[in-house]
């Protein structure tokens, strides 16, 4: 059964002095806060992941650049998926070499002179020219480097404007809300770009963490969760587009050796929650919204 909820609109800030109150002032128009803020930038992690940013760890840091991790272990969140933490387009995509520390990088162009940068990575899914959505993978955290540069894996992440290296290095914002520099733990809301008034956590219910992520183009995200309680996993696709109005919308999880288990059917925020316990085994994954439609392969296998 989907749950349904009232949006709530027009929510007014106000600041209480004494017994008076005034509204929060808007940035200015052309401010380069109003721009950051127009742009929208999230986490560039899957929806509800929790993650740490430092930008003192490193003595190679400029300014307000950010090195991410998660986990107990130096290796725990190698391979973790990276996610897009604005809709744009890729103009880089390559191995640096001895270039520079960067590694497997991944620059996005978001337009108005802002991009954001992406280092170190593991993986790289996305290719130079091509169009991202916000919330869709482009690569996997890695320690990815120049020669003889030995690094722990994470993520090291900038947001730009304009070209005068490193004065155009700027500090981060997500969701609207600048990163509390120097350390700041984090929960991403990076939820496919979208107003969907629901969460891939509140479709799969308690104790439930994002694990894995894929970008369904403009239409949505699938997301595969895990909950350490019970040991089973959830697949749901929430929908970014025609938010609403009911339209194919499918979910799929199938562990290997077992049926494939489906919830496809016209829904207006998302298809599933699918569930499966998978003890010492992959599983397969993936959704489809709109047209666009991602099939993982085994993965995940559990120890």
């Amino acid at each position: 059964m989907k749950l349904r909820a009232a949006l709530v609109t027009g929510v007014a800030l106000v600041l209480s002095l004494g017994t008076a109150t005034a509204a929060v002032a808007d940035p200015e128009p052309l401010s380069a806060d109003a721009q950051i803020l127009a742009t929208n930038f999230q986490m560039p992690f899957p929806c509800g992941q929790s993650w740490t940013g430092n930008s003192s760890g490193s003595s190679a840091h400029q300014s307000w650049e950010i090195d991410w991790n998660r986990g107990s272990t130096p290796d725990a969140d190698l391979g973790d998926p990276v996610v897009a933490a604005a809709a744009g387009t890729v103009v880089i995509s390559a191995h640096q070499g001895s270039t520079n520390g960067y590694g497997n990088l991944v620059k996005i162009d978001h337009g108005g002179g802002w991009s954001t940068y992406y280092a170190h990575l593991n993986v790289r899914s996305v290719s130079a020219g091509q169009a991202v959505s916000q919330g869709q993978r482009i690569g996997t955290v890695g320690n990815t480097s120049k020669p003889g540069n030995n690094i722990s894996p994470h993520l090291h992440y900038e947001v730009r404007l304009g070209t005068s290296y490193p004065s155009n290095i700027q500090k981060a914002v997500f969701n609207g809300v600048t990163f509390g520099y120097p350390i700041q733990t984090l929960t991403s809301k990076n939820c496919g770009g979208s107003s969907n008034p629901y969460t891939p956590q509140q479709a799969c219910g308690a104790g439930y963490d994002v694990i894995d992520s894929a970008g369904l183009g403009s239409s949505g995200s699938v997301y595969l969760l895990y909950n350490n309680g019970n040991g089973n996993n959830c697949v749901v696709t929430m929908k970014a587009s025609s938010l609403g109005t009911p339209t194919a919308t499918t979910a799929y999880l199938e562990v290997q050796g077992s049926n494939r288990q489906t919830d496809s059917g016209n829904y207006g925020y998302y298809a599933g929650p699918v569930y499966a316990n998978a003890p010492g085994k992959c599983v397969k994954w993936g959704g489809k919204a709109g047209s666009s439609v991602y099939d993982s392969p085994f993965e995940h296998c559990g120890s």
